[in-house]
């Protein structure tokens, strides 16, 4: 506990410090606290991805929702503070001085802090990323193709560390995260997305197999929930501390509770399977109009456009249990539009087009 406060005491002298010396990036900084933010997989990177190789699309879906359920596991494991809070209540400084930390709109987490879910979200997407963009030089053969892949390999993990490096600052600066749950969440990150690097079955998976690895994360997150709730243990504790120390009420969202979390990530892998598994996808994704550039680029952009009107969509929040069922059918959605609806819709408008032309 002594250690603990002592990494903790330590972080909040860093914040202190990232505020003061980064006040004139503060804009760049909450943007790149955005880049991170795990929701931004499914809206952004998965439509860009799938429609370019379906294989590390699919990869990256699996990635992003196994990695963010061991997140929450760890978070409910290590009982980690936020800042913004733990300055509150720690009663490690003299005469209750406690630093002042700033706060921001998004610095009101609800959940546990440690590990970081925007670093570990992150870096094992971003990871994803890169290996498959390596994949395509690392077969080339000639001398300078070789150090053409070599130059590539260089420009883009630094890109990719300069990425999470900034990502992991912003969660610092807005008082948000301690440095330590920053580094564990990107290394975290890494360690999951090497783990797909070497599971080739998901490719191949039936709705089924979706079916039942959507009951076993959901029933183990619950059943570990609902155990140490039996022995008088809340994992759920953070949550009236945010709402006690946040700045101003409004800016505590119940789309950050632990649970919230969990049903999004479940209900876009339900959303995949669904979509891989449909006569729409086969029709379209596997048929002949699926090796033309100008199938893939309507595809990418009708995917974007779609996806962005969801966010449209407002989930109402008086009732929890109302916000998750929905929660759910909408980030179930969002995948089966890329895989199945936009691509089938492409296909029957260029079948259209082909036949007005003959």
């Amino acid at each position: 506990s002594i250690k603990m406060d002592l990494l903790h005491s330590n972080g909040v002298l860093i914040i202190q410090q990232l505020q003061r010396d980064y006040r004139a990036y503060q804009d760049f900084l909450n943007f790149m606290s955005h880049v991170g933010d795990p929701r931004n997989i499914f809206s952004i990177y998965f439509p860009l991805w799938f429609q370019l190789n379906q294989v590390v699309g699919t990869k990256m879906i699996w990635v992003a929702v196994i990695g963010d359920w061991f997140n929450l596991i760890f978070k409910w494991i290590l009982f980690g503070h936020r800042p913004y809070w733990w300055v509150q209540e720690t009663m490690i400084y003299p005469n209750q001085s406690s630093p002042c930390l700033e706060q921001f709109p998004i610095t009101c987490e609800t959940g546990p802090g440690s590990p970081s879910g925007h670093a570990m979200g992150s870096s094992c997407v971003w990871y994803v990323m890169v290996t498959a963009a390596l994949s395509y030089t690392v077969r080339w053969k000639d001398k300078s193709a070789v150090t053409l892949h070599r130059l590539t390999w260089s420009f883009l993990w630094s890109i990719f560390w300069i990425i999470q490096i900034s990502v992991c600052i912003s969660r610092v600066f807005i008082a948000t995260h301690f440095p330590h749950q920053v580094v564990l969440g990107v290394f975290a990150g890494i360690l999951v997305a090497e783990a797909f690097e070497h599971t080739p079955a998901i490719q191949t998976a039936s709705l089924r197999m979706y079916i039942k690895t959507n009951l076993f994360l959901f029933i183990f997150a619950l059943g570990f929930y609902l155990s140490l709730k039996l022995l008088d243990i809340d994992l759920l504790w953070s949550v009236p501390k945010a709402k006690k120390w946040c700045a101003n009420p409004d800016w505590i969202n119940i789309d950050t509770t632990p649970f919230a979390g969990l049903v999004r990530n479940l209900g876009a892998l339900f959303g995949l399977g669904l979509g891989i598994n449909s006569e729409m996808f086969i029709k379209s994704c596997k048929g002949k109009n699926s090796c033309k550039i100008s199938f893939r680029i309507l595809c990418i952009a009708a995917s974007l456009a779609t996806l962005q009107l969801y966010n449209f969509v407002k989930i109402p929040t008086h009732t929890e249990y109302l916000f998750y069922i929905l929660s759910f059918c909408k980030s179930a959605a969002m995948p089966l539009t890329v895989v199945a609806l936009v691509p089938y819709c492409v296909h029957l408008l260029m079948r259209t087009t082909e036949k007005k032309l003959n």
